[in-house]
């Protein structure tokens, strides 16, 4: 068997739906923890735009979750409580089906990803996660709204999304490419390239994750479509 990686992203229109949202950051926690073969898992909320700001976007939100397997995850996504819970409410619902090909770091103290045998050909996601300094904070955010523009003019991307736990201080990139040869023309060049070179010169970070993944499905769709359905897929 090999780990699946889901990340559910879900969308609340109603102000009464977006207010229980909002609660469930801390109310869904134990559900969650009680749900049947999930390991890992985060709950999420969203920044403005297309997630790449540090202002947050009380509409969306998001589950980061690890399965044991494909039909697991599946099952798991469809029939447990809490996710049902969550696509009652939104107005619309999606989520990707992921294997781990790499990962380097830490999330909470832990390496949440197991790497199986896909290779990076096809689809692939990216995710990168960081916990900020607070003292580097601004600066670190100063450089986000270029990187955001430049990757969301990017003809290649796919999908792609800022989500985050703690707003300003914990922070996630996700985005899904056609193959790894587009994913690093874009992560090798411009303001993220120069981005990357700051993080690494000033050490900006306390903690950090960087982990790809072979895009395996999805389920439900997200802006009335499957972001996977211009994709290659097998």
């Amino acid at each position: 068997m090999s780990q699946i990686v889901t990340l559910s992203l879900f969308r609340f229109d109603r102000t009464r739906d977006r207010l229980w949202a909002f609660a469930m950051m801390g109310a869904a926690r134990l559900p969650l923890a009680r749900t049947p073969d999930i390991g890992f898992w985060k709950l999420c909320g969203s920044g403005t735009g297309e997630g790449f700001t540090p202002v947050p976007n009380w509409g969306v939100y998001a589950i980061l979750a690890t399965w044991p397997d494909e039909e697991t995850a599946k099952q798991r996504i469809s029939t447990a409580p809490i996710f049902q819970k969550y696509r009652n409410r939104a107005a619309e619902d999606w989520t990707v089906f992921l294997q781990p090909t790499s990962s380097r770091g830490e999330w909470s103290g832990v390496a949440p990803f197991q790497t199986g045998s896909d290779s990076d050909e096809g689809p692939l996601a990216a995710l990168t996660r960081a916990t900020v300094k607070p003292s580097v904070a601004a600066q670190f955010w100063r450089r986000v709204p270029d990187i955001s523009t430049v990757i969301g003019s990017d003809p290649n991307v796919a999908f792609k999304i800022g989500i985050g736990e703690v707003p300003l201080l914990h922070q996630v990139t996700f985005s899904i490419w056609p193959d790894a040869q587009r994913m690093a023309g874009f992560a090798r060049t411009g303001h993220h390239a120069d981005a990357i070179r700051a993080v690494r010169d000033n050490h900006w970070f306390r903690e950090e994750l960087y982990a790809r993944f072979s895009v395996k499905s999805d389920l439900g769709t997200w802006n009335g479509a499957s972001p996977l359905a211009a994709l290659d897929m097998p």
